[in-house]
């Protein structure tokens, strides 16, 4: 029987034929540099409001300036954060999967054993903030797209990484099955 290889007495790769377990390897979202926007509204709300309030003519013009500027805040800064704050990407040693959605919810998944490219998409703001977009395609299933991936280089290193051991796995767990004891 096959030991498992051991890195300081702990295994790192299971032995042939036995299920590997699944592990975390990475869990993101979105570049939270699509929040600049939201940010800079949410400060110019704030200085505009505390400018005007208690300066306006009437007395009830301050409570209508206090719901302009709560409706805006709302639309331009709360409903913003909680759109990127609703979408995950996670990695783990078998699979992408993206989840997406506030109401309801969505999920897409790929698997590494199956293989895919992996194509990087890097704009010049997304290369100024280290970010990209990572399109990952098997040629059967949609193109799973990784929008504004924060560290880009590191994901795609990590998930080209990923594709060689789950290969490396699948093809030595073939071997395994086919060779018996005393076979060649």
């Amino acid at each position: 029987m096959t030991q498992p290889v051991t890195l300081g007495g702990r295994p790192t790769m299971p032995p042939p034929g036995a299920p590997s377990e699944e592990l975390l390897i990475a869990r993101f979202r979105g570049h939270a540099r699509r929040l600049f926007w939201s940010a800079l509204v949410l400060i110019a709300v704030f200085g505009a409001t505390a400018y005007f309030f208690d300066n306006l003519p009437e007395p009830f013009e301050n409570w209508m300036l206090l719901s302009a500027a709560g409706a805006v805040v709302l639309l331009l800064v709360v409903v913003p954060y909680i759109v990127w704050f609703s979408r995950t990407t996670t990695v783990t040693t078998r699979r992408v999967i993206v989840n997406q959605g506030i109401g309801s919810r969505s999920r897409r998944e790929m698997s590494h054993a199956r293989g895919y490219t992996i194509g990087v998409r890097r704009g010049l703001a997304q290369r100024l903030w280290g970010a990209g977009t990572i399109t990952l395609s098997n040629g059967v299933d949609a193109p799973l797209r990784l929008l504004n991936v924060p560290n880009v280089t590191l994901v795609h290193e990590t998930l080209a990484d990923q594709i060689e051991v789950s290969q490396i796995l699948a093809h030595r767990d073939a071997q395994s099955s086919y060779d018996g004891p005393g076979e060649f």
